[in-house]
């Protein structure tokens, strides 16, 4: 089935069954506007052999950033910025695939030096050590209101810059996430408290996107399985609301899972202990860290899902399509290390590559360290900029540095990040 196109319910169709997951890139300019590299980067992915790619977070803020870098369409985009828009969606369509923009506010998970003070449902602090995030500050109704115009209004506008699908990112702990997870959503008012409130914020920015954007424009919902976290969004809630986004109309949801603070997308744990949902594990979930909350999600809606975490082998692949668990497999960190990953997989190649196996702060003779929670978190966070790393050289000379080391990546992302955010301030 990985060859298999898909048609979605808003008529759309998917060449394949494989997708590039949304990855943070940290390539655009200064003032949030794509740039050549982000151009060049979609273009070896757009070459790889998915049927569909997501974008990395475009943000409805520019004051609540996932990382700098990131695209920003916080207005009703200019001229400029429509223009760049379309360079970057006609160099990654080249070869005749879907290309989404994922839509995103961080919220609480806006690092210190972007926002020392970020917006978020409730004014309840990230809880992770070193000083990174800020005290958040409660939004007031009037911005939530103004939140769910301004998610309609990135989707419209990239809508009109050639993308042919907009996902909202409802995951991960970032803001959407955040008022669904009664850990984080402390609210009294009509967008906290039950499981109907703390989902209305979702609900609403679902609506008014498809207001924006019209009926055969594609819009994907990334949710939680789960936080794994102690009071915080379950499984049960997640397919409940799943249920509501199919009532709203949803095409495709992506199933995921973790916060910041429990971060299972990547698969590893965080500082706490990990809060497991009641659902039956199989074999298929060894690889796949999602599936079998897909599995059992399939049983509530009828939505098309889309599952990514873990995936490499061409096997866990088919199994996962063939059994139901999923229409779409997203991939990830393997198509940084093989951005032709898909059309191998396509080909007959049994398996991607788990470069993740092998980076981390810590030699093999310092390995009892990672016994330590707080440097366990911390060596596991460290092997992702390896991985930015690699997105940053397929943007800047076209091709991948796997000879980069963990410490060396480190240094190139942090230093970029300083030097656009001292950009930014001048602009």
């Amino acid at each position: 089935m990985l060859d298999q196109p898909l048609t979605l319910p808003c008529g759309a169709v998917l060449p394949n069954r494989l997708a590039k997951a949304a990855m943070t890139e940290g390539l655009a300019d200064p003032l949030g506007r794509p740039t050549a590299e982000l151009d060049q980067l979609y273009r070896v992915w757009g070459a790889g052999g998915c049927g569909m790619l997501l974008s990395g977070n475009v943000q409805v803020d520019g004051d609540h950033l996932e990382r700098p870098g990131n695209v920003i369409i916080d207005r009703p985009a200019d001229g400029a910025m429509v223009d760049a828009l379309r360079r970057w969606t006609g160099a990654a369509k080249a070869n005749g695939l879907a290309f989404w923009a994922q839509i995103s506010h961080a919220g609480r998970q806006t690092m210190k030096p972007v926002n020392p003070h970020p917006k978020a449902p409730s004014a309840v602090k990230l809880g992770l050590p070193g000083g990174q995030f800020g005290e958040p500050v409660a939004l007031t109704e009037a911005e939530i209101e103004d939140l769910v115009s301004r998610f309609a209004n990135a989707a419209h506008s990239c809508r009109e810059g050639g993308f042919d699908g907009a996902q909202i990112h409802a995951a991960h702990g970032y803001l959407i996430s955040q008022f669904l997870s009664p850990r984080s959503n402390q609210r009294t008012d009509q967008w906290g408290g039950s499981l109907e409130n703390r989902a209305r914020f979702l609900r609403e920015v679902v609506r008014a996107t498809r207001a924006a954007v019209g009926a055969q424009f594609a819009i994907s919902v990334k949710l939680n399985s789960a936080d794994f976290q102690k009071g915080g969004f379950a499984f049960e809630d997640s397919q409940t609301v799943a249920g509501w986004l199919a009532e709203d109309g949803v095409d495709l949801i992506e199933i995921s899972g973790g916060t910041y603070e429990q971060p299972k997308l990547l698969g590893i744990e965080g500082m706490e202990p990990v809060e497991q949902p009641g659902v039956k594990a199989s074999t298929l979930a060894r690889e796949a860290y999602f599936v079998d909350f897909a599995l059992a999600m399939k049983e509530a809606v009828r939505v098309p899902l889309m599952v990514t975490g873990g995936f490499r082998s061409r096997a866990a692949m088919e199994e996962a399509l063939a059994r139901g668990a999923a229409d779409v497999i997203g991939l990830g960190r393997p198509l940084c290390v093989e951005p032709d990953g898909a059309a191998r997989i396509l080909a007959g190649a049994e398996s991607l590559p788990r470069a993740e196996n092998g980076l981390g702060l810590f030699p093999d003779w310092l390995a009892f360290l990672r016994r330590v929670p707080m440097l366990r978190a911390a060596d596991s966070f460290a092997g992702q900029y390896w991985f930015y790393a690699q997105i940053a050289a397929m943007g800047r000379i076209g091709r991948t540095a796997p000879e980069r080391s963990v410490l060396a990546a480190m240094r190139e992302v942090e230093g970029g990040n300083k030097r656009w955010l001292a950009a930014r301030r001048k602009a």
